[in-house]
């Protein structure tokens, strides 16, 4: 399954989780979208949502490789425990009360296998999506960056902004083709001026 392991010196196995941390890469749409639904979902265990790789994550985790969870979703208990990949969003869920059920399902071995198989999909869009946001000029969605922008939304060192779709701003979502921007339309001159 995924990586559990533990501080240095410290008995982790049999210490009770009172408090998670979760690092996620804060330039990644999908976790600032995950990141936004963890907080607003009732906690049995508090979570603590810290930007992978920030100076507060060094600062609170000096012996994590800081690296790596940028590339890997990575949450640290209070007691030291680290968890990584398909664990990490195990014990995460397990935290939340809505969803501890699903995750006691989730990390039996069948359960596991769904969960990495989850994660690696996620990973998958992640990498799929990063790659192309990571030179200016980079193509997105079929539309070339022009003037350091995609779509009227500004970006940064080719990055997307990682805001979200509105239909007032005139996104539409269809399964079949995706999202397609159509401008607003002035109804009786009440266009809104840029």
């Amino acid at each position: 399954m995924s990586t559990v392991t533990s501080a240095a010196g410290r008995d982790t196995e049999r210490v009770p989780v009172r408090r998670l941390t979760l690092l996620y890469d804060a330039e990644c749409s999908l976790c600032t979208f995950l990141r936004d639904w963890l907080v607003r979902q009732p906690q049995l265990v508090p979570l603590e949502l810290v930007p992978a790789g920030s100076e507060e994550a060094r600062r609170r985790f000096p012996g994590l490789d800081h690296r790596a969870t940028l590339d890997e979703v990575t949450v640290v208990g209070d007691a030291g425990q680290v968890y990584r990949d398909a664990a990490a969003w195990i014990v995460t869920l397990w935290a939340l009360r809505a969803h501890r059920p699903l995750a006691h399902r989730l990390s039996t071995p069948s359960g596991a296998r769904l969960a990495k198989g989850a994660v690696l999909a996620a990973a998958k869009w992640r990498g799929a999506h990063w790659d192309g946001q990571r030179a200016v000029g980079a193509q997105w969605g079929g539309q070339q960056a022009v003037g350091g922008q995609w779509g009227g939304q500004a970006v940064d060192g080719g990055r997307w902004g990682g805001q979200v779709y509105r239909r007032a701003d005139g996104w539409a979502y269809d399964p079949a083709q995706g999202w397609t921007y159509s401008p607003p339309a002035c109804d009786g001159g009440t266009c809104a001026t840029r």
